[in-house]
């Protein structure tokens, strides 16, 4: 015989109302309905002459009833069931094939972009999106707020949100092609973790943060200054954030891909500039590392799992996905 887990599923507190606990989205739904209608129930037996419930004898008979631990024993639990993250730049690219890879691992999930697709990128209840520019902090705040009102936390956060300035020497960088750069890549980053420091503190397994970072930020190329420059202090930040956070039992990690083509920074046009100023075509461009290979996006969130699922005693460390690079190794 399986034993109940004892934790209450109906909390009522005079401040905050009604609150419900589960481990996936669709227990809080169910609970939260059969709470609902308990309480009508009630509230007509006590017009009708009083409510009552059942003895504890006949409530432990059908909470253990074989058929119902049955349906236990074959319950099977996702390695990120009951946990909720929250996912910058997940609309398209990186952003989205790691929004995806946490909601298949069993998260709840909260996806910001600038794009209103986000809204319905993905079914489920177990899907929030969160419209508006991630360097806005108003637009973080709201984003939080859902992953604390309708998740009931945070345990991870992976900022994979960026942009990519238009190639330019260092010479002729414009002041506001750099300044949107650090502003997206670097600032946005920093305020996300600060507003979700307080919840990732509180993660019953520990909160994590991965940031998507970049090869860029050991062998950058020309041409990419602002990039460059801002994704290496975001690096940076990561590295603090390590420092500082473990105290906290939060463990921050990197992961850093190179040549992913299928993300929306990567129009045709910027793949084929880039590729003349090394001389490639663009399909030698798209798989110009060691093993010959072309990194995807799905390869990157998969890289990012790892991190999320395993590795619980690891913090401060960088992860490439990228072929192999000989100027990184």
């Amino acid at each position: 015989m399986t034993e109940l887990d004892p934790a209450p599923r109906v909390v009522l507190d005079p401040d905050l109302g009604l609150l419900v606990t589960g481990e996936t989205v669709r227990d809080l739904r169910v609970v939260h309905d059969v709470a609902l209608h308990t309480f009508d129930v009630i509230d007509a037996a006590d017009r009708m002459g009083g409510y009552q419930s059942l003895s504890e004898e006949l409530t432990f008979d059908i909470e253990y009833w074989s058929l119902e631990q049955a349906k236990l024993a074959g319950k099977k639990r996702s390695p990120l069931t009951g946990e909720v993250a929250l996912v910058t730049g997940a609309a398209s690219g990186i952003g989205r094939a790691v929004a995806d890879h946490l909601l298949r691992s069993g998260a709840a999930v909260v996806g910001v972009d600038l794009s209103s697709g986000v809204a319905d990128a993905f079914d489920g209840e177990a899907w929030r999106g969160v419209v508006g520019d991630v360097s806005d902090p108003s637009v973080i705040d709201a984003a939080i707020d859902t992953a604390a009102r309708d998740f009931g936390g945070l345990d991870m956060v992976v900022p994979a949100a960026g942009i990519f300035p238009a190639s330019a020497p260092v010479a002729n960088l414009r002041d506001d092609e750099w300044d949107r750069a650090m502003r997206v890549n670097v600032t946005a980053v920093a305020r996300l973790a600060r507003a979700a420091h307080p919840l990732l503190a509180r993660s019953p397994r520990g909160g994590r943060l991965v940031l998507v970072s970049t090869k860029n930020v050991a062998a950058p190329g020309p041409g990419v200054a602002a990039y460059s420059a801002s994704k290496a202090a975001a690096a940076q930040l990561a590295r603090v954030l390590a420092l500082e956070w473990a105290q906290d039992g939060i463990r921050v990690n990197q992961v850093e891909p190179d040549a992913v083509f299928d993300t929306s920074i990567w129009t045709p046009e910027l793949l084929a500039q880039r590729a003349a100023e090394y001389g490639m075509s663009v399909a030698e461009y798209r798989t110009r590392n060691l093993l010959g290979a072309e990194v995807t996006s799905s390869l990157v969130a998969e890289a990012v799992g790892v991190f999320c699922v395993m590795l619980p005693v690891t913090t401060g460390a960088h992860l490439s996905v990228d072929g192999g690079n000989d100027r990184v190794i």
